[in-house]
């Protein structure tokens, strides 16, 4: 296996720690949208064209990954922070700075859990796994210690994005109606966030998800 898919891996990783440690929201935006781009690449990167049987499930794979997660999604968001009026992430619940600690060790511990298990077949890459695990993990991390919806969308991206990456163990044997399925339900999912941050904005002029907490607490 070359080194082909090894460097797209962790490139996703680096941008979840960059995600992570950055509060302005237009560089998230742009950061998932890169992530995308490096998920887009990866089923050509692992499996290649190796059989015509094959190459139209990896070529739309690829496609559709590419357009919903690198154009459909990120014009969602600008327009949502463009909008929303917003700009940055002021004030989450961990300072940035902790939370880079804390996705730092979160990544060792996926390299952990990516070694104790058992696989019934061997991945096709070595980073593929741990990969996965500090990509959902850090999603998490950026869903529960952020304060703005728009960040709250990215963590989501996140999260799917890390489940995006278990499949690819077994892309050879998960059908494309499976795929496309995950990718529609991750475009209607931020399309509704999409259209619900629009009108948080427009009648609470925040996107603060903190202060619609303390609002049903009063309520």
């Amino acid at each position: 296996m070359s080194g082909g898919p090894d460097l797209l891996l962790l490139a996703v990783v680096a941008l979840d720690l960059y995600i992570v440690a950055t509060g302005r929201l237009h560089s998230l935006v742009r950061s998932s949208a890169l992530q995308g781009a490096a998920l887009a690449l990866l089923p050509v990167a692992l499996w290649g064209l190796e059989s015509q049987a094959r190459v139209l499930h990896i070529l739309l794979m690829s496609v559709g990954t590419f357009a919903i997660k690198v154009i459909v999604i990120p014009l969602l968001l600008r327009r949502a922070i463009r909008e929303a009026n917003v700009r940055r992430e002021v004030d989450p619940f961990i300072s940035l700075h902790g939370s880079l600690l804390l996705g730092a060790a979160l990544v060792g511990i996926s390299f952990w859990l990516a070694s104790l298990l058992s696989l019934p077949q061997p991945a096709p890459s070595g980073l593929l796994l741990p990969a996965a695990f500090s990509t959902l993990l850090l999603g998490f991390l950026v869903l529960v210690t952020r304060r703005k919806a728009v960040t709250q969308v990215v963590g989501y991206l996140m999260l799917e994005n890390g489940v995006f990456l278990f499949g690819q163990m077994l892309a050879r044997d998960l059908p494309f109606a499976v795929e496309l399925g995950i990718l529609l339900d991750l475009l209607v999912g931020v399309f509704v966030m999409g259209i619900a941050i629009h009108h948080i904005s427009r009648e609470f002029d925040h996107i603060d998800t903190e202060r619609l907490a303390v609002l049903k607490e009063s309520a």
